[in-house]
Parts: structure tokens; sequence; C-alpha cells
């Protein structure tokens, strides 16, 4: 299934089960075929009425120039319209930011879930570099997709130069070199990936902010700082889970959250 966003561009997306309309927003490298929410999707399907879709330049979606982080918001907006004109959404890691974004812009979500969005709060804790968004433009600009995913990997991400190296021999990189021209939108999402305390105040939406207890440090004060900035906000720390949570695990909160 496909909606139009407001500036054309068609948005690829599937919808599974019944009930309240739910949103899930992938965070970087992902898509509706590709991540954590083909399977939490189907968890979610008994409960809700649930979409998952592909941001614009991954996937099925479509990718109109240029390229701003209000365009991905309009995607949701499109996808909000086509449910009926409310719904609830839940986001992971940089689908997390740009949730909150949603929510600020004024979109109609009725509840929102916001899973380690990996602001940078804690000067002692890997930092990512403040041309993030340029540099990973220049690789995808000169046709290194590779170099684009290694660079998030090892610079942003701060994943071990090994494992980085065992991820290039492996099937899944060929899936993440497919979706590695979107790295810099994800970048942009997160702006200088400072907690946008302003935009998070705005927001009035309840919502459930989550983070792993397993997970860094600077990701867990990010996490607690953005719960404090959203009036509405409620935390919940996941025992033995890291920034990749199991969604066995997120799914049942989810539900509890959105239904009660």
């Amino acid at each position: 299934m496909k909606v139009t966003s407001k500036d054309g561009t068609q948005i690829a997306y599937d919808k599974q089960g019944n009930g309240e309309p739910l949103i899930l927003v992938d965070g970087a490298l992902c898509s509706r075929d590709f991540g954590p929410m083909p399977e939490l999707a189907k968890l979610l399907a008994p409960h809700f009425t649930v979409i998952n879709y592909d941001r614009r330049g991954r996937n099925e979606s479509g990718d109109t120039q240029p390229y701003a982080p209000e365009r991905e918001v309009e995607d949701i907006e499109a996808l909000i319209n086509a449910l009926g004109g409310s719904a609830f959404v839940a986001g992971v890691s940089s689908g997390a930011a740009l949730g909150l974004r949603a929510a600020a812009s004024g979109l109609n979500i009725k509840k929102l879930a916001l899973y380690e969005a990996p602001f940078m709060v804690d000067k002692t804790g890997h930092q990512a570099p403040p041309d993030s968004q340029a540099k990973l433009q220049a690789l995808v600009d000169s046709g290194d997709r590779a170099g684009a995913v290694k660079y998030f990997m090892r610079d942003m991400v701060n994943v071990p130069a090994f494992v980085v190296f065992i991820m290039k021999i492996m099937p899944i990189f060929k899936k993440l070199k497919a979706v590695a021209h979107t790295l810099p939108y994800d970048a942009a999402v997160m702006g200088d990936f400072s907690l946008p305390t302003k935009i998070a105040a705005s927001v009035k939406t309840p919502t459930l902010v989550g983070g792993g207890d397993k997970s860094p440090v600077y990701m867990q004060k990010a996490v607690k700082q953005l719960a404090d900035a959203i009036p509405n906000a409620e935390l919940m720390m996941f025992k033995g889970q890291t920034h990749n949570i199991s969604v066995k695990v997120l799914a049942p909160a989810l539900v509890t959250f959105f239904t009660r």
C-alpha cells in the first residue's frame, strides 16, 4: 500500500491487525522489510491496526528532493490522515527523535512511545562528530555507500572496528548499503545531537520514554533527561536491555501503555 505525502512523495506501508492505529517509526538503516519493526508489528497486530512503513528513500518509498526532516514529519501526517486522522506512534533510535518532532509539530498523535533517541547529553561519553551529516553526504555523493555505513557504525555509533569488519563480510552488509544514502537524513533528524529541550517541552502528548539499563551510561542519561523534558512523559528502563531491545520485551510494554 502507498500514501502520498504533502510534497508528492509516495510512502509505502504495510497494515495489519485490528484496533486503534499505531504507526511504527524505524531508526537508521532499517525498512519495513528489514530491522526490528516487521517482528514488532506481528506482536502488536492482535491489539492494534499496525502501520509499518518505509521511511522516505528506503525500499519502496520515494525520495523527492530536497530532503528536510519536515518532509518526514509530513510523511507521518499523511499516514495518520490515511488512518482516519489520529494514531498512536512508536519510534526507536533516530525514529524516536523523528516521532518527537512529529508530536511537537502538532500532529494528532494520541500517545507517543520513544525508545532511546540517541541524543548526546553526557560530554564524557561517546560523541558523534559535529559534521556527521556533511561527512555522510560526501560519502554518499561519491558513491561510497560502504564507506557511509562504516562511518556511521564506527564514528557515530561507536561500534568496535572488529565488529564492523565482520559485518562487511556478512550478507546483512548488502542490505545496509542499499539504504546507506538515507543516513544523512537520520543525521539531519538528530541535528547536532543535543537534547532538543524546547521541542520536548512543547509536546503535550502522553509519552512513554524507554531505555535499556544495559545501554551505555551516556545513553541512559539521555533517556532520563528526555523524559524529564517532556511534560506528560513517564520513564521506563527495561531490565537487561540495550539499544537493540528485544521486540518480545518491548511489545508488551507498548500494549500496556497504549491500551490503558
